[in-house]
Order: structure tokens, then C-alpha cells, then sequence
């Protein structure tokens, strides 16, 4: 009898094999393809100052800060690689060629970045032909990459080869800290099984958070161009309400209409684009973004372009879908924007972190009171061991921005959420109201209105500069706006 052929259960790659013949021939005959030797990283003359103070804050130890690894999206394809901001901040490195990269900063407090080498074309050797065969990194699947000499002009950091970065954790070993979470083959190699070495890491994490609470000029300018991009980009949405209200799925359209300005003029959004009409603007986080549009109701814009270096932007508008506020709409708009005004004008060095939040909730509170939404007095709403106000706009007012849209989140709260704001910190005022659809508490005519407004702004010597003025903030402000726009 004869045997039935063994079925081949796993198809694994697509691809043809590749016989001797044509290896050999696709190791030859290729010519020498050198990075300009004048080319530097963004922020080039930043970088070495960052990254002694890091060194500075963990004397005679060894820092262990990965760039990350690739994500599956789906079976055999990855998701858009980002290196991890700690990284970006410390190298300068912000491309999606620095998957499973590491910089270390050694004891002496010399930087060493462990590369993986560019795909040799052809040769001996376990890199040889991976530049045609290799889907992950292979030059011909996913681009070019610096060779160990070109990083280290591109950077001024000393190279090694990543297949050495085992070496570091073998045998006796300096106190070391690890940039854990980030990258999993990174911390398996790492080992980190007792507290002490886990208090430790999160000490490094905290560190490279609180470092880049101020944000030095260069940064400052990097931010303001992605605010800007970012106001081109809602202008491109205004323009396109036309079409995006004929749609079936008009807020897609929108989010489509941002997204290609973000693309094409830097690295893409800092965040999923929030494009909430209607009731869905009551979503705080709502990117399902796959609704119809309706020119009686609002729509929450909440989007940011992230620069070619990464820092983004973080800007919310809501805007009448008919190109003008109806008198309940105003209403709910102007008592947002009033609150928005009352928090910007707490802002200023040695104020309060929270101190914004509290005064724009105040002014939150005091509305809806006056409105008879809230039956107890705003003084008692706001109250910690009451907070009912809150029913009605849920979430905390700003937060840090910066190469996060929820910047240096490892902070310790002594020093973010508990601390006082310093000349140079960038972050976002953002207060809201989201009167849900289903609220039996509030009138009719009220429910499914959602509102924020959110602007970015930079502390400065007496006080904090509007970077997002150039998108108006008012009722009449926004109706003419859209009203030129729209022609």
C-alpha cells in the first residue's frame, strides 16, 4: 500500500527557494552606495548634553536604553516601527530602521550604540544575503540602513555590533540599569528577577521622564512645527466638509483628509485622529471615526501631526458642522471656552501643575450649576469627597507634550502631577464637556453634545505662549474662519 504524502502544514513564506546559482549572482556586482559624509542627526548638537546628564544622574553605572522591537499587526506583517522617545531623545535616531537597537551608556559615562550592521551584499557569514532575503531587515524589503561607521558620524556616539551586546550582561557586571517593557528580547537577555534591580529600572525610567519635562529651545521649535502643520491640517478638514458630509461614513473621510497631511509632511499623526460628530464627540477617546455626518451637530476634532523627529502636536477644536452654532450649541461651546480661558491664565513659572485643571473646573462647575444641571452648589460639587461635576467632563484638563502626546508619563507625581510648572515645559489646556445622549439628568435639548477645546502652549518667563493660536477659539472666530475656508 501505498504511503500518503506527508500535507504540508505550514505554508510559511510565499517565496520561491533561492538556489546556489542565483545567491551567487546576487552577490556580485554591486556598487558602493556611502551616506554623504557631512549628514547628522536632528538635533545633533542636543544629544551629547542629554545624554551626560542622564550619566550625570547614575554615577559609575551602566544605562541600558533600547529603541524596541517590531510588533505583528498581522501574521507575517509588522506593524510601522517607532523607536521608543527615550531613545530618539538620547540618539537622535528616529527612524524605523533602528529596530532592536540599544545605547548603552557605560560606567565612564561613554555612549555606545549596538547596531545591528547594514545587510552586506553577499559573503560569508551569518548577515550574508540577508539583504535580499530577509523580509524584517533586509535592504531590497525595507530600506537602506547606516552602516556601523556611518551611524557613528550620523550621531557621534561610538558603534558596536548588536550580536555584542550579549557580552554586557555575562560575567561580573557593573550596577545596570534597564529601559524595561520596551524591548522583550532586550529584557530576557537582561534577566531582571530581584526588586532591587526592578527598583531600579523604574528609577531609570523616572529619570529619562523628568529629564525631558523642559524642553530646550530646539525642541520648542520642533513642537511649534508640528502645531503647525497641525493647523494646515485642519484647515484641509474644513475644506473637505462638503465632501465629507455627502459621504456615508463622513467622519473617515476626515480622519483620511488629516492623516494624508500628516503623512506628507512629517512622520504621520503623534496619535489616533479623533473625528467625533454628533453624540460620538461624548467619547472621550472615540477613533472608531465611522460615522455619517450631520450639518445640524458638532464635530470634535482631536488630531496632531508628528514631526520627521517625532514630537507632536495635540489640538481639539469642535466645530459646527453647518458652518454655524445653534443657541444651545453656543451655550455648551462658550462655557468650555470660558473655562479654557480661566485655566490658560493660571499659567506661568512656579504655579501649580494642577492649578489650571482647578480653575477651569471651577469655572466648569459654576455653569452647570447655574444652569440647574447640578442640584447642589458648585462649592460642594467641588469638593474631593463630592467631585459630581464630573459626571459631565469626566477627565483631567492638559497634560505634558512633547515626543509623547501624553509626554514623560514616568515622572514621579513630586515632580509632574504634584510639582510646580518651570519656564520651557510644553503642555496641552484641554478641558470638555460630554453631556451624554442617554442622561436622564439633563434636558433634552442638552444631551449628546460634546465640546472640548485644546490648545498647546509653552511656560515661559512671566507666563505661557498660545502655540496653537493660529486656529481661532471663539464662536464668532471659528464661524468666520470656516465660512472663508469653505469660500
Amino acid at each position: 500500500m501505498t504511503a500518503e504524502p506527508t500535507p504540508r502544514l505550514n505554508t510559511g513564506s510565499h517565496d520561491l527557494p533561492v538556489s546556489p546559482a542565483l545567491d551567487a549572482f546576487m552577490g556580485t556586482g554591486w556598487a558602493a552606495t556611502p551616506l554623504p559624509a557631512d549628514r547628522r542627526v536632528a538635533g545633533y548638537d542636543a544629544t551629547g548634553a542629554r545624554r551626560s546628564r542622564l550619566a550625570a544622574a547614575f554615577p559609575g553605572e551602566r544605562l541600558v536604553v533600547p529603541a524596541g522591537q517590531l510588533k505583528v499587526r498581522s501574521n507575517d506583517c509588522d506593524q510601522r516601527f517607532r523607536p521608543h522617545s527615550a531613545y530618539a531623545w538620547l540618539t537622535g535616531l528616529t527612524g524605523e530602521d533602528q529596530v532592536g537597537h540599544v545605547l548603552v551608556i557605560e560606567p565612564s559615562g561613554e555612549p555606545v550604540l549596538h547596531l545591528r550592521p547594514r545587510s552586506p551584499r553577499g559573503g560569508p557569514g551569518p548577515y550574508g544575503g540577508e539583504f535580499y532575503r530577509d523580509r524584517r531587515y533586509g535592504e531590497f524589503w525595507v530600506g537602506r540602513r547606516p552602516d556601523l561607521d556611518e551611524a557613528a558620524r550620523l550621531t557621534g556616539v561610538r558603534t558596536a555590533h548588536l550580536d555584542d551586546l550579549a557580552k554586557l550582561f555575562t560575567g561580573a557586571q557593573p550596577v545596570t540599569r534597564v529601559l524595561t517593557g520596551v524591548d522583550p528580547v532586550l529584557d530576557a537577555l537582561a534577566g531582571r528577577p530581584d526588586a532591587a534591580a526592578q527598583q531600579a529600572d523604574t528609577a531609570l525610567a523616572a529619570a529619562l521622564s523628568e529629564l525631558r519635562l523642559i524642553k530646550d529651545p530646539w525642541e520648542v521649535a520642533q513642537l511649534q512645527h508640528s502645531v503647525d502643520l497641525t493647523t494646515t491640517g485642519f484647515e484641509d478638514v474644513v475644506r473637505a466638509l462638503p465632501a465629507a458630509l455627502r459621504h456615508g461614513r463622513g467622519e473617515r473621510w476626515l480622519e483620511g483628509t488629516f492623516n494624508l497631511r500628516a503623512r506628507a509632511e512629517g512622520n504621520g499623526t503623534g496619535y489616533d485622529t479623533i473625528v467625533a460628530s454628533g453624540a460620538h464627540a461624548c467619547v472621550l477617546h472615540w477613533i472608531r471615526n465611522d460615522g455619517a455626518l450631520d450639518p445640524r451637530e458638532l464635530l470634535l476634532l482631536d488630531a496632531g501631526v508628528e514631526t520627521d523627529t517625532l514630537y507632536t502636536a495635540d489640538v481639539t477644536r469642535t466645530l459646527p458642522l453647518g458652518g454655524t452654532f445653534s443657541p444651545v450649541q453656543r451655550q455648551v461651546y462658550e462655557l468650555v471656552l470660558a473655562a479654557q480661558d480661566a485655566a490658560i491664565a493660571t499659567l506661568r513659572p512656579g504655579a501649580s501643575f494642577r492649578d489650571f485643571h482647578r480653575a477651569g473646573m471651577r469655572v466648569i462647575a459654576e455653569g452647570l450649576a447655574d444652569w440647574g444641571v447640578l442640584r447642589i452648589p458648585a462649592d460642594e460639587a467641588l469638593r474631593e469627597d463630592s467631585g459630581l461635576f464630573r459626571r459631565y467632563t469626566l477627565c483631567s484638563s492638559g497634560h505634558m507634550l512633547g515626543l509623547d502626546v501624553h509626554d514623560c508619563a514616568k515622572a514621579r507625581a513630586e515632580t509632574y502631577l504634584d510639582g510646580v510648572l518651570e519656564e520651557g515645559m510644553v503642555l496641552t489646556v484641554e478641558p470638555g464637556l460630554y453631556l451624554q445622549p442617554d442622561d436622564e439628568t439633563l434636558p433634552v435639548e442638552l444631551r449628546g453634545i460634546g465640546v472640548r477645546i485644546e490648545d498647546d502652549l509653552v511656560i515661559t518667563s512671566d507666563g505661557a505662549r498660545l502655540m496653537s493660536g493660529a486656529l481661532p477659539r471663539t464662536v464668532a472666530g471659528i464661524e468666520e474662519w470656516m465660512g472663508t475656508l469653505l469660500g
